[in-house]
């Protein structure tokens, strides 16, 4: 197993021997074609290399290694933090996280083999900046608008700054419709947007995350964007339930929009549910929740099995069903 610990100047890798269980070498080259050239003729063919996804850091890493043929293995990163916190408490260097990536990989037992690291496609990380974009100017939007609020004798200005902010947004809010219309690049794009509630913009981000990760259960795809619920039960003490809020908050956040206006619409199959997580004694925004983490279920199905949406299959339990959980 070859561990890289990927920063934007350099690679601090560790080549552990999974048959002696000891490591030949370790070094740390610069994060260029040249470095990665370095790695690819210490290291033979068949060793894998396992990586932390840092974006556009370790991209080129991994394109380079894969056009060479390399078998190039990606780290969750919540599960390597935790693994290299056990390892070493004291320190932490680009070094010692090398070499526990490298143990990391090589103490995982078959049946929860790594995955192979993703690349994305030109059309897909086309969209992701697009949406990456739409993204900061509405924060900034939103910032600018609490302040225009708390600071009435600069509302004016602020005003202003808002309306170029808001005219930025409906121009990639085109943007993106265009490039997500395109059905050979995202097919999924219209069977998604049958779906109430989902407009352009969230079909296209959901459209994104399900054609560049693979996703084998809708209960993993959840996770990722952390509407699963967690659970904090030990003996007699039973704590409160609530979301994981892990992976991908900005997808998060379109589902519960999207859960929101699927609430409203009037031939909502959700309707029902919403009403039902009320009555239990949920709080709006945590029945709000559940609808999303529904949708979400739905919209990985449409995915994966490539069928259209159909209001009249989507299953509502019987009463009394599922967790009962109390959300933020």
């Amino acid at each position: 197993m070859l561990g890289i610990d990927v920063s934007k100047a350099t690679l601090a890798c560790a080549y552990l021997d999974r048959t002696t269980e000891r490591f030949h070498w370790e070094r740390s080259v610069p994060n260029t074609a040249a470095g990665v050239r370095e790695l690819l003729q210490a290291t033979p063919v068949d060793v894998p290399w396992i990586l932390e996804p840092t974006g556009p850091y370790s991209l080129p890493v991994v394109q380079q290694a894969r056009a060479a043929g390399r078998i190039v293995l990606l780290a969750p990163p919540r599960q390597a933090k935790h693994y290299l916190g056990t390892l070493q408490t004291r320190a932490k260097t680009d070094r010692l996280d090398a070499r526990g990536l490298a143990c990391f990989a090589a103490t995982r037992p078959k049946a929860e083999a790594l995955r192979p690291y993703p690349v994305k496609s030109a059309s897909v990380e086309h969209l992701d900046q697009l949406l990456a974009a739409r993204r900061g100017i509405t924060a900034a939007l939103t910032s600018l608008q609490q302040r225009s609020i708390a600071l009435p004798h600069a509302a004016a200005t602020l005003q202003a700054a808002v309306a170029g902010l808001q005219a930025q947004r409906q121009e990639l809010d085109q943007q993106i419709a265009k490039l997500a219309g395109d059905r050979e690049q995202f097919p999924h794009v219209t069977r998604l947007r049958q779906v109430s509630g989902i407009g352009p913009v969230i079909a296209a981000a959901v459209a994104a995350r399900l054609t560049s990760h693979t996703f084998g259960t809708a209960d993993q795809f959840i996770a990722y964007i952390g509407l699963d619920v967690r659970v904090r039960r030990s003996g007699r003490r039973v704590g409160q339930c609530g979301l994981t809020k892990q992976g991908d908050a900005e997808l998060r956040r379109l589902f519960y929009l999207a859960a929101q206006a699927n609430t409203r619409c009037k031939s909502s199959p959700f309707k029902e549910q919403y009403q039902r997580e009320l009555a239990k004694g949920l709080a709006r925004p945590a029945a709000l929740n559940a609808v999303a983490r529904k949708l979400a279920r739905v919209c990985w199905s449409l995915v994966k099995y490539g069928a259209d949406y159909d209001p009249d299959q989507v299953h509502t339990p019987a009463p009394g069903k599922g967790r009962q959980w109390k959300g933020d």
